[in-house]
């Protein structure tokens, strides 16, 4: 397919003629206007840093984390530099058969992005996870021939979505998650199995990719993290990288989720645990590769704290702090982007609940659209970090 142009007609037009029923919903609230002030990516971009966050595709007016609510519009546009898709770039999302491509609802999202003047990061080339791809992947048919057809179908895929957006996205995430967290050992899909090992299926992901965009950031994205209990997950995102760089596999930077959880407190502290010795060493380990730094996917799961609000969100600020400035210290990390800005919309809701059922405070914004002390923490540590070159 030809590579697609957005011009701001096509932009404004992309948001209301599209719709998808999952999206679809009541108009949002009303709400008072976001924070006073400079936006976060304004404050980011002094530094050499910038702010974005996830955003999905959504009809007019819904009430959604999404290009139809303006109230979450108007956050997105007062405080990022840049946009990922949510979801809408997935291979579950665009790719419904072997042969059949959907761009419907990222294309709004792209028109949008470009009519508002803000950057989009490409997620995810390959998830490769079998819950996460579409079941015709789960079950095909790779035939007499499973190693070509297998990298027919990655290559195939690959070169279609970059080519459609050549020239508007630079940064990809080409590969996304392939470790059990527990274990740090490569998941298997039907793809690795039928090209015989994963080695094959990266490398073959990120050549691709190399080969189409030159010029592009190519990342691996994984949700790694700081607190206890990661350290399997850690060393096989270690063993990846340096297998990377043996093999000459073309990547430049590793994604960091960064969803960070205190699912218990540590009383000293009065925020989660964390393993500040071991994290250091991983990111130093990373960097000392030479590879860049990207926060993906940043929020903050609040399930050990009080049900207190007040309570809750001074230690959701305090963990954001502790978090930041570990990772700002590094000059290798310029992206950063919250995977969604109001709590009412975060898949957190859904995804890791609360005991009391109470809902997350988990974003830079909560329900009424009104800033979190997390919004403020970011300001003031972006405001402190250190300039990049």
């Amino acid at each position: 397919m030809s590579d697609i142009a957005f011009s701001r007609r096509e932009a404004l037009a992309g948001l209301s003629a599209l719709s998808l029923t999952a999206c679809a919903g009541t108009a949002a609230p009303a709400a008072s206007s976001p924070a006073p002030g400079e936006g976060l990516h304004a404050i980011a971009q002094r530094k050499g840093l910038r702010f974005g966050s996830a955003i999905a595709y959504g009809a007019e007016g819904s009430d959604s984390g999404s290009i139809g609510n303006p109230e979450y519009r108007r956050i997105i546009e007062r405080e990022c530099g840049l946009v990922v898709a949510e979801n809408e770039m997935k291979w579950q999302a665009i790719r419904p058969g072997p042969d059949q491509y959907n761009f419907a609802a990222f294309d709004a999202i792209v028109r949008y992005a470009k009519a508002k003047g803000l950057d989009i990061r490409g997620h995810t080339l390959l998830w490769h996870r079998p819950k996460w791809l579409p079941e015709w992947v789960n079950t095909y048919d790779y035939g007499a021939r499973p190693a070509t057809e297998a990298a027919r179908l990655i290559t195939s895929h690959i070169e279609t979505v970059t080519r459609r957006y050549r020239g508007v996205i630079h940064s990809y995430d080409v590969v996304n998650e392939l470790f059990d967290d527990q274990t740090g050992a490569f998941v298997d899909t039907s793809l690795s199995k039928a090209m015989g090992s994963h080695e094959a299926v990266v490398d073959l992901a990120f050549h691709t990719a190399r080969a189409e965009l030159p010029g592009a950031e190519l990342v691996y994205n994984d949700y790694m993290s700081w607190e206890p209990g990661h350290a399997n997950h850690r060393a096989g995102v270690l063993r990846l990288l340096e297998g990377f760089r043996r093999r000459g596999v073309p990547c430049d930077a590793l994604g960091i989720q960064s969803h960070i959880e205190m699912r218990t407190i540590d009383r000293k502290t009065g925020i989660g645990p964390y393993d500040l010795k071991e994290w250091r060493a991983f990111c130093d380990d990373v960097t000392g590769m030479g590879y860049r730094l990207l926060l993906t996917e940043f929020d903050v799961k609040d399930n050990g704290l009080p049900a207190d609000y007040a309570a809750r969100d001074a230690g959701v600020a305090n963990y954001t702090r502790a978090y930041m400035e570990v990772m700002l210290a590094y000059p290798q990390l310029r992206d950063i982007l919250a995977w969604g800005m109001v709590d009412k919309y975060s898949w957190l809701q859904g995804f890791a609940p609360r005991a009391d059922g109470l809902p997350q405070r988990c974003c830079p914004y909560g329900d009424d659209y009104r800033p979190h002390p997390m919004r403020a923490a970011l300001a003031e540590l972006f405001a402190g970090a250190a300039p990049r070159a």
